[in-house]
């Protein structure tokens, strides 16, 4: 029995020293809890980190970024008031070109009175021909009216005496008859003679070279001890009046925008002075080769003014509202003309126009720009598209 009473005893002490279980796992799950919760906190701290200290250097990249764009000049263009001119080229001609000739038989020149550059009146002999022939027949022209005035008397007389002896029956009325028709015959040939004579004296005339009307001789291709005729061709050029024009070829599109008394200023190659004319004369058709046709521009004689010549014309073509640029603004490529505009965002972009009317203040655009961009007006060949720049305002064109 005490055998008994002891083993009950130790299994008493032994459940009274022993450790629960249940509580031992509960421990561990604690444990365990706080080891991710401060892992979690933790984490969170180092995603905090990291975005705090990716945002300092994105900061201070992009302000590095700013602080190496280039600076750019540009200019609001805004739109301007500007008179439209056209730009012209061509050559200088007579207004009136007289071509001048022989019209009589010819022969051969004998002196030739005038130079090129000289002024000449209406009817004034400008080369005289040879006519030695043509003077010995008009002076025998002249011996046969003699002659016919002769006969002509006596066939008068003859008639007079018949006519104071038909009443005494010594002539016949037969008689009187055919001493009226020689009387009337012989004051015919009077008259014939006569014509030949004036008709000698006119063709004499024509020997002589004159000017048509009054003007400024242009050339000269005749000398003396030539021998001309009828189809000699051009001896003289004469300017009439010494009106000039120039002959401005233009296209299509610039002849609709012109009419006939617009003022133009002609400036000849090469003179440092430019004349005041008008447009008296638009052509009615187009080339079809090169699609241009031909506004002639009359202009007053000056010395400055030589046919054959080339020249420049800027016609007077209204006024147009447009954006004022400099040259330094506009670009151009295979594309054609272009400007770079900046942004809201301070970025470049390209942007197509069409030029117009070149001006001493600059070139308008006629399309492509509203006026209230902001364009760059230089350095634009050293930018691209999409580049960050700083821009500067510059003093507005215009």
């Amino acid at each position: 029995m005490n055998y008994d009473a002891k083993i009950e005893t130790a299994d008493s002490d032994q459940k009274g020293s022993s450790f629960d279980p249940l509580a031992e796992g509960e421990e561990d799950r604690l444990s365990r809890r706080r080891v991710w919760i401060i892992g979690a906190i933790a984490a969170v701290v180092m995603i905090a980190l990291w975005f705090l200290l990716h945002s300092g250097s994105s900061d201070e990249l992009g302000t590095e970024t700013a602080s190496q764009a280039p600076v750019v000049s540009v200019v609001v263009p805004g739109r301007a008031s500007v008179a439209g001119q056209i730009s012209a080229t061509g050559t200088l001609a007579a207004r009136r070109e007289m071509p001048v000739g022989s019209v009589g038989e010819g022969g051969r020149v004998v002196q030739v009175l005038v130079e090129p550059g000289q002024w000449v009146d209406a009817g004034q002999v400008i080369a005289v021909i040879d006519r030695s022939v043509q003077t010995q027949q008009q002076a025998g022209l002249s011996a046969q009216i003699g002659v016919a005035e002769a006969d002509a008397r006596i066939a008068q007389a003859n008639l007079d005496r018949a006519l104071k002896l038909v009443d005494r029956g010594f002539i016949s009325k037969a008689d009187v008859d055919r001493l009226t028709a020689t009387r009337d015959a012989a004051s015919a040939r009077v008259r014939v003679a006569r014509a030949q004579l004036a008709e000698q004296q006119a063709l004499n005339q024509r020997l002589n070279i004159v000017a048509p009307a009054a003007g400024l001789i242009l050339e000269r291709t005749v000398e003396p001890g030539q021998v001309v005729s009828g189809g000699s061709g051009v001896l003289f050029r004469i300017a009439k009046d010494g009106q000039m024009e120039m002959l401005a070829r233009l296209t299509e599109d610039d002849l609709a925008k012109i009419a006939t008394g617009v003022s133009a200023e002609v400036t000849p190659v090469g003179s440092p002075k430019s004349f005041t004319g008008q447009i008296w004369q638009i052509s009615p058709v187009i080339d079809p080769e090169n699609r241009q046709g031909t506004a002639r521009i009359a202009l007053s004689y000056a010395p400055g003014l030589r046919p054959g010549g080339f020249a420049s014309a800027v016609i007077r073509a209204g006024a147009v509202v447009a954006p004022l640029l400099p040259e330094s603004a506009i670009l151009s490529d295979n594309d054609g003309s272009y400007v770079y505009i900046v942004g809201k965002d301070n970025k470049v972009a390209r942007r197509n126009v069409k030029t117009g009317t070149i001006t001493d203040q600059g070139i308008t655009v006629t399309q492509g720009l509203t006026g209230s961009e902001r364009v760059i007006l230089r350095a634009g060949a050293f930018v691209s598209t999409g580049e960050t720049v700083k821009p500067r305002m510059a003093q507005p064109q215009g």
